[in-house]
């Protein structure tokens, strides 16, 4: 038998406990996906600062007087004769834009959800003929600029009456009725709800429709929202359809508006009552947003989950 010397059996020990400490540090729980987290979290910080700073200049621009405007300073003297402005003067009145952009904005919302959830449903749980090469053909759809449709659309609402008068809402609400957007968000949330559910409305009886009624649309509020979210801000913000058709002043939107606004300046643009239309103009959106963000976000992350 050999004896082992005291220092030999310490180096051992230690080269032992060596690896041991090696793999306790690589197995220490969290340590660089924190890391990973801060500096996802410094990004999107730093990204949403950059992009509220075009809004905050705007909102700081509507309280300053005109001279003030031009200049890269906070409102010296804070005024709100621009918001008075806008109000007192302005032509079409604000309350005819901004009515004017509310009733578009929330027709063509209301036909999105309901056409789209409709066709969605049909495209993701009916089983019919071509059923992939149509839905495919939908988002074709997505490939056609709508100035290559100016022509064809305008002709044909033109030869119907409906490019004067009050026809001239109807037009831009057909354009805008429905989406492949909202079908493409639709069908892909419908996907992700098992079959399970639909199956046992039908052994209690439930049709097609009444199973898409009581089962998957209570079930698709999600994607509902966040197709509400879009086509709002959508048509809120659109600008191209609404021009073309809307030729009465009493029509205009007030994305016309605010480009007549602008025009009507000639070479100088009297800023601060521009940027306070800008703001008004921007509550409406900012607040649907707030309202739903949490559903919008759960409702894109969903639809893009199964294909």
């Amino acid at each position: 038998m050999t004896l082992e010397s005291p220092q030999s059996a310490v180096s051992d020990t230690l080269r032992v406990a060596q690896p041991s400490q090696k793999a306790a540090v690589a197995e220490r729980p969290g340590s660089s996906g924190k890391w990973r987290r801060r500096i996802a979290y410094v990004i999107l910080i730093a990204y949403a600062v950059l992009m509220f700073i075009p809004f905050s200049w705007t909102l700081i621009t509507s309280f300053k007087t005109l001279p003030d405007s031009v200049r890269l300073t906070l409102p010296d003297p804070f005024t709100t004769s621009a918001y008075q402005y806008v109000a007192d003067q302005l032509q079409p009145s604000i309350l005819t834009l901004f009515w004017n952009s509310l009733l578009l904005a929330v027709i063509v919302t209301l036909t999105n959800l309901v056409l789209g959830s409709l066709a969605g449903y049909a495209f993701a749980r009916l089983n019919f003929r071509f059923r992939e090469a149509l839905f495919l053909l939908v988002l074709g759809t997505l490939m056609i600029p709508d100035q290559l449709r100016l022509v064809p659309m305008y002709t044909a609402f033109n030869s119907i009456g409906l490019t004067t008068g009050p026809g001239q809402y109807v037009a831009v609400i057909l354009v805008l009725a429905i989406s492949a957007t909202s079908i493409f968000l639709l069908r892909q949330y419908f996907l992700t709800i098992p079959r399970d559910l639909e199956e046992a409305a039908r052994i209690d009886g439930a049709g097609f429709f009444t199973t898409f009624l009581r089962v998957m649309l209570p079930l698709a509020g999600p994607a509902i929202a966040a197709v509400a979210v879009l086509q709002f801000q959508g048509t809120w913000n659109g600008f191209f359809w609404p021009v073309v058709f809307l030729t009465d002043k009493a029509h205009y939107t007030l994305p016309i508006g605010l480009a007549f606004f602008k025009l009507s300046g000639g070479f100088g643009t009297n800023w601060p009552p521009l940027m306070a239309t800008v703001v008004i103009a921007t509550v409406p959106v900012l607040l649907v947003y707030i309202f739903f963000q949490r559903y919008f976000v759960e409702g894109i992350a969903a639809s893009g989950v199964k294909g």
